[in-house]
């Protein structure tokens, strides 16, 4: 999935940390939804036992965020 509104190299930078970050979770033992935990969101039925589905909600929060900019 490659989100219109959302700049592709952007979206292909969080893919791509998602993967990264679930990897770890992965490798230590977690599930899908440790990982979408480990960002701060809460459950998710989607995701509870599917990597690719986790893997594309954190690429989504992270291009959600906002960036904070000095007055």
């Amino acid at each position: 999935m490659n989100p219109r509104h959302v700049n592709p190299m952007q979206w292909y930078q969080a893919v791509g940390y998602a993967r990264q970050s679930c990897a770890r979770v992965f490798r230590d033992g977690g599930t899908p939804l440790d990982a979408i935990r480990a960002f701060g969101i809460c459950e998710n039925e989607r995701a509870s036992n599917d990597w690719g589905k986790a893997v594309e909600i954190i690429a989504e929060i992270l291009c959600a965020q906002t960036v904070k900019r000095a007055a």
